[in-house]
């Protein structure tokens, strides 16, 4: 990625990294404690691999070309694209990849782990997946359509979960999500209406 300048985080990669990797813990903590079963594999690694990285593109391809559609969401998401890519270009390469592998294991044992396999044992499969999307929603909130966004996801990632038996393959699906977002992002940031400041010359670029 050539995200050419970079200005000093407000956040330390090291503690991006560190909540990143917290989300995982608690997850992990609540699936030992409350003894939830947890489907690891499925079909197999490879398969995982390749399926969770295949649903990741077209889950990518598909909600962008939606974005284009007009009147589709309540508000664009211009402005959440903006402090997204503010956010992102303070950071190295390496470090939004580690942020999106982290995301991918930790937000997936949490979300899909603990949260859907707890209620799956309680409930059904309909109402777990459902929740646990919801919830998956709030914790991104930063506004209703950027919150449909991700509860939109999260259904998808929740019923490959129930279909799949493999956690390991919507950590892969979650964190490729992520690396293909971040990567579509700082490199064509054109294409979500990001307004791109120069420091050197305060100015800016459409």
């Amino acid at each position: 990625m050539a995200l050419g300048k970079r200005r000093k985080s407000s956040i330390s990669s090291n503690a991006a990294l560190l909540f990143q990797g917290g989300i995982g813990v608690l997850g992990l903590i609540a699936i030992l404690v409350f003894g939830i079963p947890v489907l690891l594999l499925g079909p197999g690694l490879w398969p995982s691999i390749f399926y969770g990285a295949f649903g990741a593109a077209g889950t990518y391809a598909v909600l962008l070309l939606l974005t284009r559609v007009p009147g589709l969401f309540p508000e664009n998401l211009e402005r959440q694209m903006q402090g997204l890519y503010e956010f992102a270009s303070r950071y190295s390469p390496a470090v939004l990849i580690l942020l999106s592998l982290l995301a991918g294991i930790g937000e997936e044992l949490l979300f899909r782990g603990a949260i859907q396999g707890w209620l799956m044992a309680h409930t059904g499969a309909v109402t777990s997946v459902l929740a646990a999307s919801v919830l998956f929603g709030l914790a991104h909130y930063i506004s209703f359509t950027y919150f449909l966004v991700a509860t939109g996801l999260g259904l998808i990632l929740g019923a490959a979960y129930v279909f799949s038996e493999s956690l390991a393959l919507v950590m892969i699906w979650h964190a490729v999500y992520d690396m293909i977002a971040l990567f579509c992002l700082l490199r064509f940031p054109r294409w979500f209406g990001v307004t791109i400041v120069d420091p050197g010359r305060n100015c800016h670029h459409e």
